[in-house]
């Protein structure tokens, strides 16, 4: 792994699928690429909104190498390795993606995501 770079990622590509033979719609995806190095930190909520009892988003800032991927807004990400991190398989939505100045094909390129977790109604079904 890249110094700093201590996790590998999944990147799921999010569809919508057509209607099932009730009329309701599912969502689904493919996992556009495996074991992506990254390194996520989460974001501090700003105490001032927590004190006056508001609900705020938690947010994560991703770094993700090699700078060439395509991804999109509204991918998800889903942590597989270590298996000993607090979100392992948990999936986390793409809000905003920060290319760098580097050429592309430089092979120090990386992207910077922002990211808010991810959570399905109804999951389990």
């Amino acid at each position: 792994m890249t110094a700093g770079l201590n996790l590998r990622i999944n990147i799921w590509r999010i569809t919508q699928a057509p209607d099932d033979v009730v009329g309701g719609a599912s969502i689904t995806g493919t996992v556009s690429y495996y074991n992506v190095q990254a390194r996520m930190n989460a974001n501090e909520e700003q105490q001032l909104l927590l004190q006056q009892g508001l609900e705020t988003m938690r947010t994560f800032n991703m770094t993700v190498s090699p700078g060439t991927l395509d991804i999109k807004e509204r991918d998800e990400i889903q942590i597989v390795v270590p298996f000993n991190h607090p979100y392992i398989d948990d999936r986390f939505r793409v809000v905003g993606i920060r290319y760098q100045d580097l050429d592309p094909t430089d092979p120090r390129s990386y992207m910077l995501l922002s990211l808010t977790r991810s959570v399905r109604a109804h999951a389990i079904q």
